[in-house]
This record gives C-alpha cells, sequence and structure tokens, in this order.
C-alpha cells in the first residue's frame, strides 16, 4: 500500500509571485502627463523687437490651437487661431497683422510696442474635444536713451594732470559701462569708479591713456553707448623724459664731452697759431733797425770813400796845377786815381 501523497501548504505565496505581480503594475501604470507652460524669448523685450510666446509640453493629441489677449479665452479678444489637420490659420478680432502662429501653438510677435504688455491665454483643444488653456506673459520696456559723456579736460599733460569723466543718462535701474577705444576698459591702479559707475577718475594720466572714451548704459532688454569723447595727452616738459634707458643717457653725455674736447683743441690750435706767428712778426721787426745801421754804416763807408775820391781827386789836381809847366803828365798821378776809384 502506497503511502498518501502530502496535502498542498496553504496561506503562502512565493516571493517570485509577488515580484511578477509588482512588476506588472508598474508596467501598467500609466505616465503622468507634464504641464503645458508657456514661455517669453525673451524674458524682457524692448520696442521695436520681437518676442516668442513658446508652448511647452503640448499634446500630442491636439486638435487645434486658439490665442487670446487677456487672462481668459474670451471669443471678443481672439487673436488668431490654429487647426492641426487642415494647417490653416484663422485670424480673430484682435489680429493686428504683426502676429504669426506656429504648427506647434508658439505664437510670435513682431514690432513689439509698449501696448502689447500684459497677459495672453493660448487654449488648446485635444481629440477627446478636452480643453486646455494655459497663461503667459509678454514684458515690453522702453530701450535706454543714450548716455552722454563729459571730461573734465580733454587735454591733460601726462605724469602730471588728472582727469574726471562722467556718464549721464536719464534711464534709472540701469547698468553702466566704460570703453575705451571701442573695447571694454581695462583698469590700472591709477583708474578709480564710483559705486555705481556713472564716474571715471585717471590720477595721474600717462600717454598710454591717451584715446577715445565712451560709456555704455543697458538694461535687460537694451542698451546704448554715448558718442566717442577724446583725450590728449601732452608730455611734461618741465621734467626729463622718464623713458630715456640708462644707455641712451651715457651717449648722450660721451657725445657732448667729446664735442667740447675737439672745440678746445681747435681752439688752442688757434691759438698757439696766431701767438706764433705775432712773434714772428716781432722779431722782424726788432731785425730792422740793424739792417738800417748797416746801411747807414754802408752810406757813411761810401761818403768818406767818396771823400777820400775827392780828396785825391783835389790833390791831382794841386798836383796837375803845380806841374802845369811839365811837358807831360804824371804817370803816378793817373795811377793813383785809378788807384781810388777801384777802391769804390
Amino acid at each position: 500500500m502506497e503511502p498518501p501523497s502530502a496535502p498542498p501548504r496553504r496561506g503562502r505565496v512565493p516571493w517570485q509571485e509577488l515580484l511578477l505581480a509588482v512588476s506588472l503594475f508598474t508596467f501598467w501604470n500609466p505616465p503622468t502627463t507634464a504641464q503645458v507652460t508657456v514661455e517669453s524669448v525673451p524674458p524682457d523685450v524692448t520696442v521695436g523687437k520681437n518676442v516668442l510666446l513658446s508652448v511647452h509640453n503640448r499634446p500630442e493629441d491636439s486638435l487645434g490651437y486658439g490665442w487670446f489677449r487677456g487672462a481668459t479665452a474670451e471669443p471678443s479678444l481672439q487673436i488668431v487661431s490654429y487647426a492641426v489637420d487642415t494647417q490653416n490659420s484663422t485670424a480673430g478680432p484682435l489680429y493686428s497683422g504683426r502676429e504669426t502662429i506656429y504648427p506647434n501653438g508658439s505664437l510670435l510677435f513682431q514690432n513689439i510696442t509698449l501696448n502689447d504688455t500684459g497677459y495672453y491665454t493660448v487654449q488648446i483643444t485635444k481629440k477627446n474635444f478636452q480643453v486646455v488653456q494655459v497663461r503667459g506673459q509678454l514684458r515690453v520696456i522702453q530701450p535706454v536713451a543714450q548716455p552722454t559723456v563729459h571730461a573734465s579736460n580733454t587735454t591733460v599733460t601726462g605724469n602730471k594732470d588728472s582727469v574726471v569723466l562722467t556718464c549721464s543718462t536719464n534711464n534709472t535701474g540701469v547698468s553702466i559701462g566704460w570703453l575705451f577705444n571701442n573695447e571694454s576698459l581695462k583698469l590700472t591702479e591709477r583708474m578709480k569708479l564710483s559705486q555705481d559707475n556713472s564716474t571715471l577718475t585717471i590720477d595721474p594720466v600717462r600717454k598710454e591713456d591717451a584715446g577715445t572714451y565712451q560709456c555704455e548704459v543697458s538694461d535687460p532688454g537694451s542698451s546704448s553707448k554715448s558718442d566717442p569723447v577724446r583725450l590728449a595727452v601732452e608730455d611734461d616738459r618741465t621734467q626729463p623724459n622718464p623713458g630715456l634707458p640708462p644707455g641712451a643717457i651715457a651717449g648722450i653725455v660721451t657725445g657732448v664731452l667729446a664735442g667740447v674736447a675737439v672745440i678746445a683743441a681747435l681752439v688752442y690750435f688757434l691759438f698757439i697759431r696766431k701767438t706764433g706767428g705775432a712773434s714772428d712778426l716781432r722779431d722782424v721787426t726788432e731785425h730792422k733797425p740793424s739792417a738800417s745801421n748797416h746801411s747807414k754804416d754802408h752810406s757813411d763807408n761810401l761818403s768818406n770813400k767818396t771823400e777820400e775820391v775827392a780828396y785825391s781827386s783835389l790833390n791831382f789836381n794841386a798836383q796837375e796845377s803845380t806841374k802845369s809847366t811839365s811837358a807831360s803828365p804824371s804817370p803816378a798821378a793817373t795811377e793813383t786815381v785809378y788807384t781810388e776809384v777801384r777802391k769804390m
């Protein structure tokens, strides 16, 4: 006789079956639908610009969209509508011609005005004829006015003077920035800004600070630049140029000393030459009296010789007169005259 089979256990559920049941429940749980939202791009728009009211998380089974001015979907306030199946748009009572509706339900505004500021409502119709309404907002702001820059002085002396630049604007709640030669200004240790950036002080001004300065005012939706103001920086002629390197200064000093030495040598040479010529002239002058004396002595000798000749002639005449009775002249007397004349 075979033993009876063991009866089945009751009251317990295997853990594998429990895990399968939890998995099936999770699988069949429908996902949560994302909420439809409307976003303004950009959040703040300036007058004259374009802005988009973008629809996010729109239902996939949408039949159409309608946009209305205000916080409710009043038919009299409808701007435009769009049918998905026909891809056609229909203008509403408040359509201005500047609005464009897209197949995804977003609405574009062109050339925005201050009157466009306010709330807008999009109405989405689904296939089961359920309606979803979502509200968005446009914030339109007036563009900032052009600022002006005033300089305490537009021509200053480098390394000596200071300058104060002031940015003036009629707008409030704006940010102020500075530009140098059409680029964002890089502040140095010599530059200081006021708390609201409206005043720029440069003390002292240097040569590299010369150029054009502008200020720019901006808000979240617009910005504007001032007309440029040119700053001229002149050299300080009362002080030596600090930019010369030591080598250049040494070269200048050496050149000056060399020039002075050459001039001194030239002056000395001319002085010696002049004084030497004067000494030679004195020597010539001193020797001239000697020559005169020599001439005088020579003249005296000639005079004496002349007297001697005259004396000899006189003697000859005397002898001739004493001997007139002689028949012939004395040869001795003739020889004496010849000899005396040769001595001359």
